[in-house]
């Protein structure tokens, strides 16, 4: 398996007497195409012809992203919204600097046999979901549909997932939380045929939250040289997305290779960018403000308990990316 040799940008500088700007990136998962656009980037020399030198560290279910940050661990993070504005609300200063993905993937994915054919059918019924954050546009949906989320016949029974699809293949939710490239293709790969599921995308339902942004600790935005690095990296990440857009295969390629786990495959990888590519699609970085603030009410509507608990006008973004992208 071949290692990507990151730091190749600051001896090739370093040599013609330059000494590259180092940037370390903290993922929010494991080596995989949901981050394909920062090792293309890598590899095919954008953050090298901006004089960086990146380090990018593989997340996983141990690591949170915002803690690696708060700790100094990484100068910028890719996380979703949800858990860096709970993150902000209990102190920790952090600003979005970009957002590559457009669009959620976030879905239930629900066996057809328990039932389930639209949401009416979610009453009575036990509903895998991912937390840390990731419930509350789950409690805003079910707030909206007037479901109660505390079981019994009228309600739905929540059942903590982990990072896994086994309650659905070993029948113990008639749901589950997926991502339209990844779970839900290993519910496919499980044997379970298309046709025999029922998906229900958060999209679609208007309870979508933003994923995977990149995030900055505020206080060292005050500094301009750092800021002017953000800058750059923003510019050479993006242009490293957009090549994954448009050659999603060859993107896959370039993850495979830097998987030093050797755990990913490359048919699965192939299938995953051609899905992310879809998330990515319409975003050249810049922050909407409209998905920002469908974001926010939609936490601010997660139950009795919300994430937020107000909304100041331009108090969780920092949007660089349009003097980024010049």
């Amino acid at each position: 398996m071949k290692k990507m040799m990151l730091g190749a940008a600051a001896l090739a500088l370093m040599a013609g007497g330059v000494s590259a700007e180092e940037v370390k990136l903290q993922l929010k998962w494991v080596t995989q195409a949901q981050f394909a656009g920062y090792y293309v980037a890598a590899e095919k020399g954008y953050y090298k012809d901006e004089g960086l030198d990146v380090t990018i560290l593989p997340g996983g279910p141990d690591i949170a992203p915002e803690q690696v940050i708060a700790g100094g661990g990484a100068d910028v993070i890719v996380d979703w919204m949800p858990p860096t504005l709970a993150a902000r609300e209990k102190g920790l200063k952090l600003v979005n600097i970009a957002q590559p993905f457009k669009h959620s993937g976030m879905m239930l994915t629900c066996l057809k046999e328990s039932g389930v054919a639209t949401t009416a059918d979610f009453k009575g019924k036990t509903l895998g979901v991912w937390f840390f954050g990731n419930e509350y546009p789950f409690l805003n949906w079910m707030s909206k549909l007037g479901i109660p989320t505390k079981g019994g016949a009228d309600g739905v029974e929540v059942l903590k997932q982990g990072f896994n699809v086994d309650p659905l293949l070993q029948k113990q939710a008639a749901c589950i939380s997926t991502m339209t490239y990844n779970e839900y293709w290993q519910v496919i790969d499980a044997g379970i045929k298309p046709e025999d599921l029922v998906t229900f995308k958060y999209e679609d339902e208007g309870v979508a939250t933003l994923e995977d942004g990149l995030y900055v600790m505020e206080d060292k935005l005050a500094d301009p040289a750092f800021k002017a690095t953000m800058v750059k990296f923003v510019r050479a990440s993006m242009k490293g997305w957009k090549y994954a857009e448009a050659n999603p295969d060859e993107a896959a390629e370039i993850v495979l290779e830097n998987d030093e786990t050797g755990a990913q495959t490359e048919v699965h990888q192939k299938r995953m960018m051609s899905e992310v590519a879809k998330l990515t699609a319409g975003s050249n970085g810049a922050l909407d403000v409209a998905d920002y603030d469908r974001t926010v009410a939609t936490l601010m509507g997660g139950g009795s308990d919300p994430v937020i608990t107000k909304t100041p006008e331009g108090a969780y973004t920092l949007d660089i990316t349009n003097e980024a992208l010049k």
